[in-house]
C-alpha cells in the first residue's frame, strides 16, 4: 500500500465552442484516477448535463456514460454525451410521452426503452409479466430465466434497458406486446481483485478523496471530519444488517445516497411500508424487501405525528437485533442494513435543554427497545446545506461498479481488526461493542478494504465508530433511567490508561448534554459516573 502520509448529481461546466462539454482543469488525483481506473471512472459533472428533466437515477446515467464517455480526450467526451443523450432522447421513456413510445413500437415492430420493470406471477396463467411504470404497459410476459437471473423484479422492481416488440393477435387474452430482451442498468461481475490491487497505489487520503468524488462531492471543500462522516453515510452498503440513523436540518443530502448511489439500494417514504412489503407477505409467503436489497432506507422518518403499526415496529425491532424476523410460522433471516432518515425542527442545544437528540421520531419508535438497536447516530446537523460550488467535477468511480464492489465486500469481516491495537472499555454492553466494531469494519472496509492497516490508520476510524453509538447510548439515558452505566472509552495496547470518547455537543453543550455539570462530567472521564446523564 502506498505510504500514507450528495441531493448529488454533478455541477453544470458549460458547454464548449461547438455544443459540447466544457473541458475542467484536472487535478494530479484526476489523473491518477484516470491512469489507473479508466475503465470505470467517469467525469461526475456530465451526469447533469446529459439528465435534463429524466427523472432517472444517477447510476443509470452513469452507466451509460461508463459506455460512450469513459476517457479524458474531450472530443471523445462530447461525442460519448451526444450519444447518451440521443439514448435518453430516443429510448427513456418519459410518461407524457408513453403513447408516442408506444407508437414508435408498433410502427418499427421493435424497439429499446428505458424504463423501470416490475414483474408478478399470473398464476391463473402460470406466467411471469411485466409492467413497465413509464411506458404504462403491463401484462408483458417474462421467461422463467430472467426472473431467475433478477429476482428483485419480483419486489420493487429495477431498472433495466429492454428490447420490445409488438406482435398482434385477434386474441383477447394477448397482449401485443413481447419481450424480446432484459438488460439490468447494473454491473453483474466482481472486480475486487483489481481494485484491491489499484488501491494499493493511492494513501488513505486519496482514496477518501476518490470516493467523495464518487458521490457527486468536491472533497477540496470538505475538511477530515466531514468527509469521514460523508463516509459513514456509504457503510450499510458495504456491512451486512447495518442500522443506522441520520436526523438534521432539511438540505443536507441525508437521502440522496440512498436513491442514486446505488442500483442495491432501496429509498422508501417512512410512512408508506408494512410488514408484508418490508418483511413478508403471509398470502402467499412472499419475502419482502429486506430479503432483495443490501440497504433499506427509511425517507422522511421523523415526524411526532406520525403513526407507525406497532406489529411492524416489533417485527422491525427483532429484525433489526437478530437479522430474522417471522410472520406466520416461519423464521427467515435477511441481510438487509436499515437505514433512518428524517428532519430536525429544532436546533441541538434546544432539544438537549427540552428533550432528547431522538425527539423528532413518532413516538412508536422513540421507544428504547427500538432504539438500542441503531448501531450509529449520523448527526445530520454537522452537513451542511448543498450548494452548488460543493458538486465536483473531477473524476469518481461510475457508481453501479462501485456499488458492485462494495456488495461484494459484504461478504468480509473486519470488526474484530483493531483487537491488537486497542482494547474497548469493559463497561460497553455487548450491543455497545457490536456498533462499534460493525461501524469500524465498515470504515475500513471503505478505506482499507484489503483489512491491511496500522495503528495510526485505524485509530480514527475507530474512535468514529465508538462516537456514534455513544450518541445512541447517550440519549437512551435520558430516555430510560434503566439503561446502565457506561463509559465510552478505549485503550492503546500495552496500557492501562482509558482515552475518553467525546460527542462534539457535549463539549460544545456541557451544562446541557451533562445534567449534572461538569462535575459529572469528570466523575464519568474516571470511570465513576455514567456517560450518559444524571439518574
Amino acid at each position: 500500500m502506498a505510504d500514507e502520509s450528495n441531493e448529488v448529481s454533478g455541477s453544470l461546466t458549460g458547454a464548449g465552442a461547438e455544443g459540447g462539454v466544457a473541458a475542467p482543469v484536472m487535478s494530479n488525483l484526476d489523473r491518477k484516477i484516470t491512469d489507473d481506473f479508466s475503465q470505470y471512472t467517469v467525469r461526475k459533472d456530465l451526469v447533469s448535463e446529459v439528465k435534463g428533466n429524466a427523472l432517472v437515477p444517477s447510476y443509470v446515467l452513469e452507466y451509460l456514460l461508463s459506455k460512450y464517455a469513459t476517457t479524458t480526450d474531450q472530443e471523445s467526451i462530447n461525442a460519448g454525451v451526444k450519444r447518451v443523450r440521443d439514448i435518453l432522447a430516443d429510448n427513456y421513456v418519459h410518461r407524457e410521452e408513453a403513447n408516442l413510445i408506444q407508437s414508435k413500437i408498433r410502427e418499427k415492430g421493435r424497439y429499446q426503452v428505458i424504463d423501470k420493470v416490475q414483474v408478478a406471477l399470473n398464476e391463473k396463467l402460470d406466467r411471469y409479466e411485466a409492467t413497465f411504470e413509464n411506458l404504462g404497459i403491463s401484462r408483458v410476459v417474462v421467461d422463467s430465466i430472467t426472473v431467475d437471473k433478477n429476482p428483485k423484479l419480483l419486489v420493487t422492481g429495477i431498472w433495466c434497458m429492454c428490447t420490445l416488440v409488438y406482435a398482434y393477435s385477434d386474441d383477447r387474452d394477448e397482449v401485443p406486446w413481447r419481450l424480446h430482451r432484459l438488460m439490468p442498468v447494473q454491473m453483474s461481475h466482481d472486480d475486487r481483485e483489481n481494485y484491491l490491487a489499484m488501491r494499493a497505489k493511492f494513501t488513505a487520503g486519496e482514496w477518501i478523496d476518490l470516493l467523495m468524488q464518487s458521490v457527486g462531492f468536491n472533497p477540496d471543500l470538505f475538511g477530515e471530519r466531514a468527509k469521514l462522516l460523508h463516509l459513514v453515510r456509504m457503510i450499510p452498503f458495504v456491512e451486512r444488517n447495518y442500522n443506522l440513523i441520520e436526523l438534521g436540518p432539511k438540505g443536507t443530502g441525508k437521502s440522496h445516497i440512498y436513491s442514486e448511489f446505488s442500483p442495491h439500494g432501496m429509498l422508501i417514504s417512512g410512512g408508506e411500508v408494512t410488514a408484508a412489503k418490508l418483511f413478508v407477505n403471509n398470502a402467499n409467503k412472499q419475502i419482502g424487501l429486506v430479503g432483495y436489497w443490501d440497504t433499506v432506507a427509511f425517507d422522511e422518518f421523523a415526524g411526532k405525528a406520525k403513526k407507525a403499526d406497532k406489529a411492524l415496529v416489533d417485527i422491525m425491532k427483532n429484525y433489526m437485533a437478530n437479522k430474522s424476523f417471522s410472520r406466520g410460522t416461519n423464521v427467515m433471516q435477511a441481510e438487509a442494513s436499515m437505514v433512518f432518515v428524517g428532519n430536525t425542527s429544532h436546533n441541538v442545544p434546544y432539544m438537549l435543554k427540552n428533550s432528547d437528540l431522538f425527539e423528532e421520531l413518532p413516538v412508536q419508535y422513540h421507544d428504547p427497545a427500538f432504539l438500542d438497536r441503531i448501531h450509529y447516530y449520523l448527526p445530520g446537523w454537522e452537513f451542511e446545506q448543498i450548494r452548488t460550488e460543493m458538486f465536483t467535477s473531477g473524476y469518481g468511480f461510475v457508481v453501479d461498479y462501485l456499488a458492485e464492489i462494495l456488495h461484494n465486500l459484504r461478504n468480509v469481516d473486519y470488526g474484530s481488526a483493531f483487537e491488537k491495537y486497542f482494547k474497548l472499555s469493559p463497561s460497553l454492553s455487548t450491543r455497545d461493542k457490536d456498533g462499534v466494531r460493525k461501524t469500524f469494519s465498515g470504515l475500513m472496509k471503505l478505506i482499507y478494504p484489503s483489512g491491511q492497516a496500522t495503528a495510526e490508520q485505524m485509530e480514527p476510524l475507530l474512535r468514529c465508530a465508538i462516537e456514534g453509538r455513544k450518541r445512541v447510548k447517550d440519549q437512551l439515558c435520558r430516555i430510560d433511567s434503566t439503561m446502565a452505566e457506561v463509559d465510552f472509552s478505549y485503550m492503546r495496547a500495552g496500557s492501562v490508561e482509558p482515552i475518553a470518547v467525546h460527542v462534539l455537543e457535549e463539549d460544545d453543550y456541557p451544562e446541557l448534554y451533562w445534567r449534572g455539570g461538569h462535575d459529572e462530567r469528570d466523575e464519568v472521564e474516571r470511570g465513576t459516573g455514567c456517560s450518559c446523564c444524571t439518574r
